[in-house]
């Protein structure tokens, strides 16, 4: 295996800012990063969650809604696959650490016995996976990233299985969240926030041209690089979408009001998720957020936004034209699709072309030693001395519910 990131490349000069973060934050612990999708939860479920926007710590409820779909358009890329099935095994990989935990199994730190480069290993359960119905999500989640190859997008190399469970081999992205970079600074400058939306933009821009509705856009699945660029990752709500679909799914404090409403819907559910994202960057909380989840809800089909004074007139354009609930007037879903959005003129100095080939300094370097599996920015996680992994031979119940891995 090796790796497709593009090389480094020896800047001089910042495109979007002249800020350095790493006077600003000091080294931060991430958590559960390549996270597993969290439980269904229900429409009248009550959260569990006790923060509130003033703490800047709102995005804590993960609880993920998930209900089945009734799209069954053909796919128009059926003979692309950038991953192996099955080609490589447990014994191509030492496992060295934990980095995440999840309802379905966890993310492990391992090292190719052939290479000795690092890769993620997620491992999910398959009885897990087919309580919580969640067959669809994994395996769209495996459909999409076999799919994708962009410089902003999490690398799958491969996927393998046994009696128990579902492995998959990616890119170890050793930065972490931007979501523990976020809480530390509270919020990003102005420059920060436009450089790591223009990545992200891209990086939605490249799936909607695949016909890949992303789904689950937020803070906790943006990872950093070594250097400092955007990774997107968890792809379990990930979907190819020619035209609409009916899936409820999301995670609150981002979902589109057409989602909640439980109305059919496309590409701009993304877009309206780009502005949540974006919002939350420059303020520090999303702006429907609620304790409740069906509070949450409530504001955000009501689509009533307080805008805090400091944002300039040209943000608050843009949000004002992302979070809206009109579809008609929602940049992103117009004539002129996601150009509507790159030519805002918001992000009027981004040079597009150099920001695609991460030819632009970015504004925080994550603290760490890069090539030698350095995890500061992960939290540490009991290790679990009884794992089931590499088990043959016996009872397999589940092995054609997951026929690709």
């Amino acid at each position: 295996m090796t790796s497709m990131e593009p090389e480094d490349t020896d800047t001089s000069i910042r495109s979007l800012n002249d800020i350095n973060l790493q006077d600003l934050i000091n080294k931060q612990h991430q958590q559960n990063i390549y996270s597993n999708p969290t439980p269904s939860l229900d429409l009248t479920s009550t959260s569990t969650s006790t923060t509130t926007p003033n703490n800047n710590n709102n995005n804590t409820n993960n609880n993920k809604l998930s209900s089945s779909s009734n799209n069954n358009n053909k796919s128009k890329h059926n003979n692309k696959d950038t991953t192996t099935k099955g080609k490589y095994s447990l014994n191509d990989f030492q496992i060295l650490r934990t980095l995440g935990t999840g309802s379905f199994g966890r993310v492990h730190l391992t090292r190719s016995i052939h290479n000795g480069r690092f890769y993620a290993m997620k491992v999910l359960k398959k009885q897990r996976v087919v309580q919580m119905k969640q067959i669809e999500h994994t395996n769209d989640e495996r459909r999409m990233l076999k799919l994708s190859q962009h410089p902003f997008i999490i690398r799958m190399w491969g996927t393998f299985q046994d009696c128990h469970n579902l492995f998959m081999i990616m890119d170890y992205i050793e930065g972490g969240e931007l979501f523990s970079l976020l809480r530390k600074s509270q919020r990003f400058p102005i420059p920060v926030a436009k450089f790591y939306a223009a990545e992200v933009f891209l990086a939605i821009e490249y799936l909607h041209n695949l016909d890949i509705i992303y789904r689950d856009l937020k803070p906790e699945n943006i990872l950093l690089d070594k250097n400092g660029h955007i990774k997107l990752t968890d792809f379990g709500f990930a979907k190819e979408v020619q035209d609409v679909t009916y899936t409820l799914c999301g995670t609150p404090d981002y979902i589109a009001p057409e989602v909640v409403a439980t109305k059919p819907y496309n590409k701009s559910v993304d877009w309206w998720s780009f502005g949540i994202l974006i919002f939350e960057m420059l303020t520090g909380y999303t702006p429907f957020y609620d304790p409740t989840p069906m509070k949450t809800y409530e504001n955000i089909l009501n689509g009533s936004i307080n805008y805090p004074d400091y944002l300039p007139p040209d943000i608050l354009d843009l949000l004002q034209k992302l979070i809206v609930k009109d579809l008609s007037q929602r940049l992103g879903n117009l004539q002129n699709g996601s150009d509507d959005v790159k030519n805002h003129p918001w992000f009027k100095e981004v040079i597009w072309e150099r920001l695609l080939s991460r030819d632009i300094e970015t504004p925080y370097e994550p603290p760490i030693t890069s090539g030698v599996g350095d995890t500061s920015q992960f939290d540490r996680y009991p290790e679990d001395k009884d794992l089931d992994y590499g088990i043959t031979g016996v009872e397999d119940p589940y092995r054609d519910q997951f026929k690709d891995f």
